[in-house]
């Protein structure tokens, strides 16, 4: 059985998204969350799961609101060609 689903591969491939687009890097925005560049590559990679308060300290150290990050997890999981 695989670690993670397919919509949860998605999940940690938006998060890296939302970072990158912005051109900042993981050592920026572990200062911005004030813990270290391992916390964020450990998220992002999938090694560590993120609980809800901990995704509302990523999206607002993004400047992205959780309505957007939450909208934008529905349109992928609702794309027909996800494998389930």
């Amino acid at each position: 059985m695989p670690l993670h689903t397919p919509e949860y591969r998605q999940f940690l491939v938006l998060l890296k998204e939302l970072r990158t687009k912005q051109n900042i890097s993981q050592v920026e925005l572990a200062g911005r969350l004030k813990t270290t560049q391992q916390y964020v590559s450990r998220c992002e990679s999938g090694q560590r799961r993120l609980d809800a308060i901990e995704l509302d300290h990523w999206c607002e150290a993004l400047d992205v609101s959780g309505a957007e990050f939450f909208g934008r997890i529905r349109e992928i999981r609702q794309t027909p060609s996800l494998e389930k």
